[in-house]
């Protein structure tokens, strides 16, 4: 009897392990090589757009669903790809300044998951995060849907006059007319983690 008690228990302790375990996210590392990040920016009359790197990031997961997860964004990578040449070195040049994102002062800027929602069809999900640029966290939300690969990819409307960036904004400066930038800008995530 001893020794049935003894088994019945093993296999309870065991049972309950198990169960714990399966409700345990998993940390996944980013593949910054397989992953990217495309920036779109508008003003009257026409738009830039171009790349920026990660740095590293991790997503959260369990049993294949998101749960959380972070990114960092190296600002000192940001590149044009609608331009040329002296154009292009331009238009970088003023972005990275401190009219823009001031890289020299803030090289990254990080997003932070705080919240994953299903919306209602596997890989779908809405997002709520914590977005940090020149040390301005705000909150944003957006949705992320999974590829058949795996990649996870999100499409984010960023408002810059939310993060002290106000060059050519129409928010903070009056008559700007046809010089006038858009304080939202495009950025189209896609991630993929490392095997």
């Amino acid at each position: 009897m001893k020794k049935l008690m003894t088994t019945l228990m093993a296999i309870l302790l065991g049972t309950s392990i198990s169960f714990a375990n399966n409700g345990e996210p998993t940390k996944k590392s980013i593949d910054i090589t397989q992953s990217s990040i495309n920036w779109k920016a508008y003003k009257v009359g026409g738009s830039h757009e171009g790349t920026i790197n990660l740095s590293e990031g991790e997503l959260m997961m369990n049993e294949g669903n998101l749960t959380g997860g972070s990114f960092t964004i190296d600002m000192t990578s940001i590149a044009c790809t609608d331009l040329e040449g002296e154009y292009a070195g331009k238009l970088v040049g003023h972005l990275a300044s401190d009219d823009f994102f001031g890289v020299a002062n803030y090289p990254k800027a990080t997003l932070e998951i705080t919240k994953v929602i299903s919306r209602g069809v596997p890989g779908d999900y809405k997002v709520i995060a914590n977005l940090s640029i020149k040390d301005k966290t705000n909150p944003i939300k957006f949705n992320v849907s999974t590829a058949e690969d795996g990649t996870m990819n999100a499409d984010i409307v960023v408002d810059r006059s939310e993060f002290d960036v106000r060059y050519g904004s129409g928010s903070f400066i009056d008559n700007l007319g046809d010089n006038t930038i858009y304080d939202e800008f495009e950025i189209s995530v896609s991630l993929r983690t490392a095997e």
